[in-house]
């Protein structure tokens, strides 16, 4: 029985090899272990510190609260570096594709659980944007072994609606510009919701397609 040696860049390779290119653009392949990938990582662990912090300061709009909300951002913001990272350097990986949506979700799941504890925002509004996330999610693992399915536009525009009405939802601005606020912040996280939907739908859309053509 034949080999394949490890070191020939011919050999077969796992979906998730860490073998390959971590930070350089080049003919190899990419390691699962790349500099974008582990941005993302990063952006997951995060969301356990800003989420403590949040519930801590328990509706108070001290400044944990301000802390929670800018550690958000920055969490928010390293999902554009980690795309432009694996773009621009070729490091795109089955990996990737999976854990960056993976990691948008839990950093706005957890932020919306923390609202809805917080009594701020309605257990609904959580519950069907929670409902979409998993359920899209389980689809995904559970057609993995046949394809790898990266987040649509429609689902990447979802979630810089998610960011921006959670991260406005997250920085007390009513003390700033008055009652008002609570109006802005309840459109956008309506607008939010219905994105959020539609997207979950068209995900469905297209999978049944996809399973009536593998039919």
């Amino acid at each position: 029985m034949s080999q394949h040696d490890p070191t020939d860049p011919a050999a077969p390779r796992s979906a998730f090899s860490f073998r390959g290119r971590v930070a350089s653009r080049g003919a190899g392949p990419a390691s699962t272990g790349n500099i974008a990938n582990v941005i993302t990582v990063v952006r997951i662990l995060m969301a356990p510190l800003f989420i403590a912090w949040l519930l801590i300061d328990d509706g108070a709009d001290g400044s944990l609260r301000i802390w929670a909300a800018a550690l958000f951002v920055v969490a928010i913001l390293t999902d554009s570096l980690d795309g432009m990272l694996a773009r621009g350097l070729d490091l795109v990986t089955d990996f990737g594709k999976i854990v960056d949506p993976i990691a948008d979700k839990v950093l706005i799941g957890g932020a919306l659980v923390s609202l809805t504890i917080l009594g701020e925002l309605p257990w609904w509004v959580t519950a069907l944007i929670l409902v979409r996330e998993i359920g899209i999610t389980v689809y995904r693992f559970a057609v993995l072994r046949d394809r790898v399915i990266p987040a649509s536009r429609g689902g990447k525009a979802k979630t810089v609606l998610q960011a921006v009405a959670v991260t406005l939802a997250l920085f007390p601005l009513w003390n700033v510009f008055g009652e008002g606020m609570h109006w802005v912040n309840g459109v956008l996280m309506t607008a939010a919701t219905v994105a959020t939907l539609v997207s979950g739908a068209d995900y469905m859309r297209v999978a049944l397609r996809h399973g009536k053509a593998g039919a």
